[in-house]
């Protein structure tokens, strides 16, 4: 477990980008242009007492540390977990420097203290942002002890007391760990799934280009014709001039024989990439079920699929267009079923004049409980709560769960609606198993529409 454990959130941290000096310079800037108008407006503007000179020398060393990062590195240098850490742990003791000059905790702009953590949850792994979140807190414990004055008009004193300065010490701790915890599950969820979205459309593309193949096989062998033609005429010319030359005449006699030869190969490859053309293009619901489920036909007896068609009322036989993501995103969720099944994965596909429906439905364990609210996203493994049966032939390491989010988002964009659930088993009241079913509209996935 621990290894598990390890594995998940090196894989997460895995997904999380780079962040450039740019990002984090320009942040700067911006915070050093706000405190320091804050300063200017607060001293001069309202003529409130402020230790102006300290102040100052804070923001300035902020500024110092932009302009030496501008000279020292270029501003599309990424920077390494640790460094970003670095930086923004500076802008948290910076912030602090600043506050403890103005008042602490009675300081109303003592709330900027949840940006930095905010953007460190955001752009850091688990651990650099806890440390970034520590030292906030850290910083607030101390400036709820210790500190100057809050700047107020000359001759007079503002006394907040300690119970409100408890308060906001309370208020700014939670909202540190709040935001924190906040701000990096989403981070990571967002670079879950566009890492999940590039896998999808890779494996999209793979499966469009060998479903051309076909067709570009035929296109080579048309324009390979022409030219193989003219050899094969010039072959001829030159047996003809060469007879009574016996070698010469039986090389000539040769190249004319290997020229016809591959017109033939020619001529049914490109055939072949017609007929291929149409066997891609369409095919019946059970040459797609079959086609889906091939990998898995030949599985040692007690581990078969079974493959179910039905027509409904007076719904006619449908034809449909061949789709490499629906024949993908099928064959996925056959894998997973034939990997958990006891003794049978069915297939079953059911339409009628608006509807197709097709279901993958296993008699092993069934879905767990925490892993059916959560399947269909990326990187959730289906067999974290259960494992396979021993005598199943199926053996499929411990993934992240990319393969069963990878099928649903390519069915799901050619119109299905998927939904998974237990149910019962077909031929055992008592047995429940797991179902995956995908419908269609049919005017989505057929060749031509119904008369």
């Amino acid at each position: 477990m621990p290894h598990a454990l390890a594995d998940s959130q090196a894989a997460l941290n895995a997904l999380r980008g780079p962040v450039r000096v740019r990002t984090l310079t320009g942040l700067r800037w911006l915070a050093v242009g706000g405190q320091t108008l804050a300063i200017i407006i607060v001293h001069f503007g309202l003529g409130y007492e402020t230790p102006l000179g300290l102040c100052l020398g804070a923001i300035a060393a902020s500024a110092w540390l932009n302009l030496f990062t501008g000279l020292r590195y270029s501003p599309q240098r990424f920077l390494s977990d640790r460094e970003a850490a670095g930086y923004i742990a500076f802008d948290i003791v910076q912030l602090c420097m600043l506050l403890f000059f103005t008042g602490g905790l009675e300081n109303p702009f003592a709330a900027l203290i949840i940006a930095p953590v905010t953007i460190a949850a955001s752009l850091l792994p688990l651990r650099p942002t806890l440390t970034i979140a520590g030292l906030a807190i850290s910083g607030v414990s101390v400036l709820a002890l210790y500190h100057m004055p809050l700047p107020w008009a000359p001759g007079e004193a503002l006394d907040l007391g300690s119970v409100y300065t408890a308060g906001v010490w309370t208020a700014l701790s939670f909202s540190i760990a709040f935001f924190a915890a906040y701000a990096h599950r989403i981070a990571a969820e967002s670079a879950k799934m566009r890492s999940a979205l590039a896998a999808t459309q890779l494996v999209l593309a793979r499966e469009e280009r060998l479903a051309a193949l076909g067709g570009l096989a035929a296109a080579a062998a048309h324009e390979l014709g022409t030219p193989l033609a003219t050899i094969q005429v010039t072959a001829k010319e030159m047996q003809r001039d060469l007879q009574g030359q016996e070698d010469l005449e039986e090389d000539a006699a040769l190249l004319v024989a290997q020229a016809k030869r591959c017109r033939d190969i020619l001529g049914r490859l490109s055939s072949h990439g017609e007929a291929g053309d149409v066997v891609h293009d369409r095919l019946g619901v059970r040459a797609l079920l079959e086609e889906a489920a091939a990998p898995f036909l030949d599985l040692p007896a007690g581990s078969k699929i079974r493959i179910e068609t039905e027509r409904q009322g007076d719904a006619p036989a449908l034809v449909l267009r061949r789709r490499p993501e629906i024949i993908f995103g099928l064959r996925n969720f056959i894998e997973n079923a034939a990997g958990f099944a006891a003794d049978e994965v069915l297939l079953a596909a059911a339409w009628d004049r608006e509807t197709l429906s097709v279901a993958v439905h296993d008699d092993g364990p069934g879905f767990s409980a925490e892993i059916l609210t959560r399947l269909g996203e990326p990187y959730v493994s289906a067999k974290a709560g259960h494992r396979p049966p021993p005598n199943n032939p199926i053996r499929r390491k411990q993934g992240l769960g990319l393969g069963f989010f990878i099928a649903k988002t390519l069915l799901e964009g050619t119109g299905a609606r998927i939904r998974i659930e237990n149910r019962q088993w077909s031929q055992s009241p008592f047995r429940t198993g797991a179902s995956v079913t995908a419908e269609w509209p049919v005017s989505a996935v057929a060749a031509e529409p119904f008369a």
